[in-house]
């Protein structure tokens, strides 16, 4: 029996960073007026030797706690005969989960170490896309345009905006560029590959009535020039020139859900290995 007037050893064996069950071991043992302790974690183990050879040192150790977070079986089959053969005092705190969760649902699990590291990394950069989406929104700052993965150039209401935050969403880095005649192009645009610029369109007659409904949101009087049909042909006359410059693809997003010219983006990206998008 563990004495808690000497070290208490405490080893967290993970085929993972261990955290998982580090977390777990902390808030077990702040219940208890244990002051003597260490946790030593041994991360990413995969094989029976790696595990053989930790396991034969933690025997050694006096006063010495085992948990650990495997969930391949030929390792979760090793180290409880180890612990079974040499009396050690161990604990496997995702077996019994798992076992429940599959008796509840009937599905098996998949048994991958790691599950939960790629989780996090796959949050953490679809938070960093999103960012990135919101500090290069419509031309806001160019010097994001080298690091985006995607750079969108279109008119106003040509759904730049939304479209870019969708992709990010898809853990997708974007930066959109609005092309208004009076206003100069970046510098930098001329240093981003022609296959990493999208370009945006719409119909004259759809790109009116969004933007009627847009002064109108804004408490702004019907008949500015914004949404008159000389100034939206001009625009985009302008919007082409610079897009065949470019040679960069074009989308037509007048009949297209955000959805769907997304999708048909991703799949190009795809298609051309800048990136490869995942939902």
């Amino acid at each position: 029996m563990l004495q808690t007037t000497e070290a208490v050893n405490i080893y967290i064996i993970s085929d993972s960073l261990g955290e998982t069950g580090e977390h777990v071991v902390r808030a077990a043992i702040s219940q208890f007026d244990i002051l003597n302790y260490e946790i030593k974690k041994i991360p990413y183990i995969t094989d029976i030797e790696s595990l053989r050879r930790s396991l034969d040192n933690i025997r050694k150790t006096d006063n010495s706690l085992i948990f650990y977070t495997l969930v391949e079986k030929n390792l979760l089959s090793y180290i409880q005969q180890f612990v079974y053969d040499n009396n050690l005092v161990a604990v496997d705190l995702l077996s019994p989960i798992i076992d429940t969760i599959r008796g509840l649902t009937g599905a098996e699990p998949i048994r991958e170490p790691g599950t939960i590291r790629k989780l996090d990394e796959d949050y953490f950069r679809r938070v960093e896309s999103i960012e990135f989406a919101v500090k290069y929104d419509d031309g806001k700052n160019p010097s994001g345009l080298l690091d985006a993965d995607l750079v969108i150039i279109g008119i106003s209401r040509t759904s730049k905006t939304p479209l870019s935050m969708y992709l990010a969403n898809r853990k997708i880095k974007v930066a959109n560029i609005p092309l208004v005649p009076e206003t100069k192009l970046p510098d930098e645009l001329n240093e981003v590959p022609a296959r990493k610029i999208i370009g945006l369109t719409n119909s004259p007659l759809k790109l009116i009535e969004i933007r009627e409904e847009r002064l109108k949101a804004l408490g702004l009087p019907r008949g500015s020039s914004y949404s008159s049909m000389e100034r939206i042909l001009e625009e985009i006359d302008y919007a082409e020139k610079i897009m065949k410059k470019i040679g960069c693809p074009i989308i037509d997003v007048s009949n297209k859900a955000i959805e769907e010219t997304a999708e048909i983006i991703i799949n190009y990206l795809n298609k051309i290995n800048i990136k490869a998008a995942i939902s």
